[in-house]
């Protein structure tokens, strides 16, 4: 594709990466086949092609954002399916992110969508803000049919009946390994993770434990900033990524590192993504070095293989590939391999590359486009007639779970029990 960036222009940083992006697409549409809201809405300005026309009139003569524009910037997933079809290589994640903060610093949303917007940021990304807010919704939820607004409906829909309770896990601590230390590694315990599901850090500790591996939860260690760089907020976002660098360099420059185990897969994408966001920041150095030790936890398992996994019941697994783990970290075999060796039989749904409609907080901003995703994703799981969904990301748990009877759990806490950990509560009214 031929820009027209000025040499100004091509000063700013993030406006030579996207030219540098532009150039390299080829128009082919390949995007197009895979790209879940054109399949959906069937319109060339919601497929990765015709959103890339836009980002390009709109950045190229720095035009104050219309309404039409950023309709079809907000309607995007970021699930990057395109990025895995594109035969070119063109990074459309770095793209879609620099037009979200082109537009959050020159376009004036109405006001709900503002304050929307704003109350998301300053919720979701703090435990003690989002356990509060859930237990408002719970009490809303009787009244949700009342409710003009789309979006707030969703919100008090997604919202879990039961909030658990706080895990003691969570905290700032270290926890010995069983047996002989074979590495030590630092766990990202997340943020709406540690408030809507505490069993998955639960059962990643225990794993790694029972596996050798020395856990720490770093002193101020917090959000990745994944929710808030979705939306733009490019400040917050780098706020809270800041403070994870600096809190797991500590470790690194303390007692050291093997790995940067990561259980919420839309967190391990933006962490494995920290170089560039902080390139020309003078953290630079330190966030290439944890980007480079951020690993998922099904790498982790990969890498140091499953021990005595004969623990489980056999059941028949429906494996949901979150789109941040296949497409956004390119990890697509490790998980069912996994899976496999602790004796589960895996099952895969057809169209396991797009998207369940979930993506951080899509379901709650465009629950309409989200609605039909969840609809279309859990009539293929359910189609394998499965005993269990496995999947690797709290969003897409929670997301699919709002939508069938079938328990949804994740992929480490099956393997945690297989290797001699508990059933995982999910599981136990139902198997």
């Amino acid at each position: 594709m031929q820009t027209t960036f000025t040499d100004a222009q091509l000063l700013d940083p993030d406006t030579r990466r996207s030219n540098e992006i532009l150039r390299s697409c080829v128009h082919c549409g390949f995007c197009t086949a895979t790209c879940p809201t054109y399949q959906i809405l069937g319109d060339e300005l919601d497929s990765p092609r015709g959103r890339i026309y836009l980002i390009k009139d709109m950045l190229e003569n720095n035009k104050v954002p219309d309404k039409a524009t950023v309709k079809h910037i907000d309607r995007c997933l970021s699930c990057l399916s395109c990025m895995t079809t594109c035969p070119s290589g063109v990074h459309y994640m770095h793209l879609i992110d620099h037009a979200r903060q082109y537009i959050e610093q020159n376009y004036k949303r109405r006001w709900d969508e503002r304050a929307l917007r704003w109350l998301l940021s300053r919720i979701l990304p703090y435990p003690g803000r989002f356990r509060l807010a859930l237990k408002g919704a719970a009490l809303a939820r009787p009244f949700r049919k009342l409710i003009p607004d789309a979006r707030l409906r969703a919100m008090l829909e997604m919202a879990p009946r039961k909030i658990p309770d706080i895990s003691k896990n969570d905290l700032p601590q270290s926890f010995a390994a069983e047996g002989p230390r074979a590495k030590r590694v630092a766990l990202l315990t997340g943020c709406a993770q540690r408030t809507l599901n505490t069993d998955i850090n639960d059962a990643t500790i225990r794993l790694l434990k029972r596996h050798g591996c020395e856990v720490v939860i770093p002193q101020g260690i917090g959000c990745c900033g994944a929710l808030t760089h979705h939306m733009g907020k490019s400040r917050e976002s780098h706020s809270a990524a800041a403070a994870n660098i600096r809190a797991l360099v500590a470790e690194l420059d303390g007692r050291g590192l093997d790995a940067i185990v990561i259980n919420t897969s839309g967190c391990g994408t933006t962490v494995k993504d920290y170089g560039h966001m902080f390139r020309n920041d003078p953290l630079a150095s330190d966030a290439a070095r944890v980007a480079s030790l951020a690993k998922d936890i099904s790498e982790v398992m990969e890498e140091i293989g499953l021990k005595d996994a004969s623990h489980a019941d056999p059941l028949r697994v429906a494996y949901h590939a979150a789109c941040s783990l296949q497409h956004g970290q390119q990890i697509r075999s490790a998980p069912k391999e996994l899976l496999k060796a602790a004796g589960f039989q895996v099952l895969e749904p057809r169209d396991s590359h797009i998207c369940c409609g979930s993506a951080g907080t899509y379901n709650l901003m465009q629950p309409e486009i989200s609605s039909q995703l969840k609809e279309h994703k859990v009539s293929k799981l359910e189609a394998v007639q499965p005993h269990i969904i496995s999947a690797g990301n709290i969003g897409c748990m929670m997301q699919i779970g709002s939508g069938t009877d079938i328990p949804v759990v994740h992929t480490v806490e099956l393997l945690d029990w297989a290797t001699g950990g508990p059933k995982p509560p999910a599981l136990a009214a139902t198997l």
